[in-house]
């Protein structure tokens, strides 16, 4: 008779016996299907998908379990609809195991969301208590909300010890596949795995899979431009607030994979100081939009000329991006300027119609050593610049694209078009081909004065104070110095065989 397996923890639970647990109904799942039964749509169906694609498509693996903090290597098993007999009220999306010699190294439970709806605080604490309970060292939530990195969530939850709370978003995971089905260093090496991650993006695509970006701000984001352009005070703790502040960072987010899809890299946003903090960031963005009305977006971009950021104005209903160049230090104020505008005038050869199309927002903004503001003038007026800086050392050089929004500011969805439109169009327009300034490779200079020439320096041999050496006299010196050198490593070697013979 077999023995009765009970599930106490499943990191170090051999495979085998977690497939007794299968059989005798302590455990209840699904195998996940790249090709599921379930209806399009359906949040089993995309369980299945996803997992499957983890599961199969090597790279596209390697990305999501990164970012997830999951042991690498191993064979992955995907399972879907999973419930615990300790737990029977939970029956939880889906479950990754990571197994390597027959023993389950590390696993993750997986909750997902499509459409509109929301992730559930307390079905997520719920989960949570099954993850520790069973010892499972992480939670994944999927939905249409956004968060400025995988391990910030959209809900107000506290982790317990040994577990840990990860979040993607659907447009997240679809940008991923994105890059890596562009032909970069990191593109899916296998053909039948580029087909398979190929059919992933069209179900994640098709309309009635559920997943969707970003495309309108919360209703409180009117409200509270009506009340900042009304003069009345925001509170801390107005709802309203706390919609506009986390419209912005869905925004923000939506717009980098907005970029990363273009770019076929993954462009990260958000402020680094609160990348595994959201609340101190909801915080520090709240005190912001009540104190001065604006909010700010960081977006690193590898490769481009600076960090590209974005700031709305609710005062003045408009947006400003802009990235910093670094001049050349070797030339004037003048000279700065006139290379920064050879730059600008080579971005309008590049792509006429683009830059044209943003050429009237276009602002340079010149930072001095010791100045409290700086100065700014459009790309027209760049020598106009001149009158009030000469003389003066620049700090930092500025190239600002700026729109007024007018009442489509106001507009959820309108506000959302114009902000990505503008986003994509200074980064090809302009930012791609900036470039800052580098100093050249230092050159090795020949000492020339009397002052440095020595006793046998080349000027002293061609005034013949000294002879010069001739080729022959240098090769007759090394092969003297080697022949000794070997003579006595040969006598060493002699003396240490003698001593070996003698003693035999």
């Amino acid at each position: 008779m077999a023995k009765e397996i009970k599930l106490t923890k499943l990191i170090g639970t051999s495979k085998q016996d977690f497939d007794a647990c299968i059989s005798n109904g302590s455990i209840t799942l699904r195998r996940a299907r790249l090709i599921p039964v379930a209806k399009p749509g359906d949040e089993v169906a995309l369980t299945s998908v996803i997992l499957s694609a983890i599961k199969l498509i090597e790279e596209f693996r390697k990305l999501t379990t990164s970012d997830l903090k999951m042991t690498q290597g191993g064979q992955i098993y995907a399972y879907t609809e999973v419930t615990f007999s300790e737990c029977p009220e939970s029956r939880i999306d889906g479950l990754i195991l990571v197994v390597r010699g027959g023993k389950i190294k590390d696993a993750a439970l997986w909750e997902m969301k499509n459409g509109t709806s929301v992730l559930e605080k307390e079905q997520v604490e719920r989960y949570l208590q099954v993850a520790k309970f069973y010892g499972i060292p992480r939670l994944v939530t999927l939905s249409n909300q956004f968060v400025s990195a995988p391990t910030q969530s959209p809900l107000q939850v506290k982790a317990p010890k040994g577990v840990g709370l990860f979040h993607f978003s659907w447009s997240y995971l679809l940008t991923l596949s994105h890059i890596l089905l562009a032909e970069k260093d990191y593109s899916i090496r296998d053909e039948d795995q580029v087909h398979l991650m190929k059919e992933v993006v069209s179900y994640l695509e098709h309309k009635k899979s559920g997943t969707s970006g970003f495309n309108q701000m919360k209703p409180g984001w009117s409200a509270v431009i009506e009340q900042i352009n009304s003069g009345a005070r925001l509170r801390t703790k107005d709802p309203i607030v706390a919609e506009v502040v986390e419209s912005w960072h869905q925004e923000e987010q939506d717009v980098a994979l907005i970029l990363s899809r273009n770019l076929g890299l993954l462009v990260e946003s958000g402020v680094k100081k609160h990348r595994n903090n959201l609340q101190g960031r909801l915080d520090g963005d709240t005190k912001q939009l009540i104190e001065k009305s604006t909010l700010s977006s960081e977006y690193r971009i590898r490769g481009a000329v600076s960090d590209l950021l974005i700031e709305a104005h609710f005062k003045r209903r408009t947006i400003e991006m802009n990235v910093s160049i670094i001049p050349p230090n070797t030339m004037g104020i003048k000279g700065q300027l006139g290379w920064l505008g050879r730059q600008l005038s080579q971005c309008h050869k590049k792509n006429p119609e683009l830059y044209e199309m943003v050429e009237s927002g276009l602002l340079i903004e010149v930072w001095v050593k010791n100045a409290r503001v700086a100065e700014r003038a459009q790309v027209s007026q760049i020598e106009g610049l001149l009158e009030h800086l000469q003389g003066r050392e620049i700090r930092e050089l500025r190239v600002i694209h700026f729109e007024d929004f007018g009442k489509a500011f106001s507009s959820r969805i309108k506000f959302v078009e114009r902000l990505e439109q503008m986003a994509l169009s200074f980064y090809t327009g302009v930012v791609q081909h900036l470039t800052n300034w580098e100093p050249t490779a230092p050159k090795i200079v020949n000492p020339s004065s009397k002052e440095d020439d020595g006793p046998e320096s080349p000027e002293a041999v061609a005034k013949g104070e000294i002879p010069a050496a001739s080729s022959q006299d240098h090769s007759v010196a090394a092969t003297s110095v080697h022949h000794d050198e070997f003579n006595a490593v040969d006598k060493s070697i002699s003396a240490d065989n003698c001593e070996i013979t003698s003693t035999d």
